[in-house]
């Protein structure tokens, strides 16, 4: 049996993660900042308690990073096969900038905070439980050359490519995510040397029905804005596809490459 970390689970796409890998058998560990208010992640864990575990995690905190990854080695489990770091935000107002006069530093610090250094630390901590796991979440090659144990995924946004960014705006979160791209392709060069080796991808999930995009919907055209349960779906096919070819990459929802 696959055992899955969601980092960001308490609502969103990493709470529809969630809820799909325990109905496909999977052991989920949800992540998230504050538990005891994440009441539908609650009521997953009491329905199905032998599958889910809650684990509080702050993911702009290097010390409960450091600490979510030791509670879990010694509590839960020594090896991982799927980490999904969810978490984002556009910035902490809430709403992108349009113009360099609602730029500011702090701002600026906080999404990266989010966005990018979180997932890079839970790559270092979390990436020896994935070099533990079995790979039995994607395709297994069989050349063991082409092995792999573990899977990490960092959720990104199309609007994370330079080369495809002709609107600008959104300074924070459009460099948050060129960021971690760059965080993500760094991670599948050092964690795919060896005989432990780790896919690791950034995904973009397509623009989805969730808090962080909800006051951009009216620009959405018809049929582009996916349910939490469309996007989830889409990527879950795209993870059960992965192999250590893939590693480094940049996909869409649908498996398309984007460009850097």
């Amino acid at each position: 049996m696959p055992t899955a970390l969601i980092q960001g689970a308490s609502r969103g796409i990493g709470l529809q993660f969630c809820q799909v890998l325990v109905n496909r058998g999977t052991t989920v560990i949800a992540c998230c900042r504050n538990p005891g208010s994440a009441e539908s992640l609650q009521v997953l864990k009491e329905e199905h308690p032998s599958l889910v575990s809650i684990v509080p995690l702050d993911v702009t905190s290097e010390t409960a990073i450091e600490a979510g990854a030791q509670h879990v080695q010694q509590a839960h489990t020594a090896q991982l096969d799927l980490v999904i770091n969810c978490s984002g935000i556009l910035s902490p107002t809430g709403r992108g900038e349009t113009s360099l006069k609602e730029v500011s530093f702090k701002n600026l610090e906080e999404t990266f905070a989010v966005n990018t250094f979180g997932p890079l630390l839970m790559g270092r901590y979390f990436s020896p439980l994935l070099q533990s796991g079995t790979g039995r979440v994607g395709q297994q090659h069989p050349d063991p050359r082409h092995a792999h144990t573990g899977v990490l995924v960092n959720m990104s946004a199309r609007v994370g490519s330079i080369s495809d960014n002709g609107l600008g705006g959104w300074y924070s979160y459009r460099m948050s995510k060129a960021a971690l791209n760059m965080a993500t392709k760094n991670l599948s060069i050092e964690l795919g040397r060896g005989r432990k080796k780790v896919i690791c991808v950034a995904l973009h999930p397509g623009t989805v029905d969730t808090d962080l995009s909800r006051p951009y919907h009216k620009n959405v055209p018809k049929g582009k804005l996916f349910t939490k349960e469309q996007s989830v779906s889409y990527l879950l096919s795209v993870i059960d596809n992965l192999s250590m070819d893939d590693t480094g990459k940049y996909l869409a929802f649908d498996g398309s490459s984007i460009p850097f």
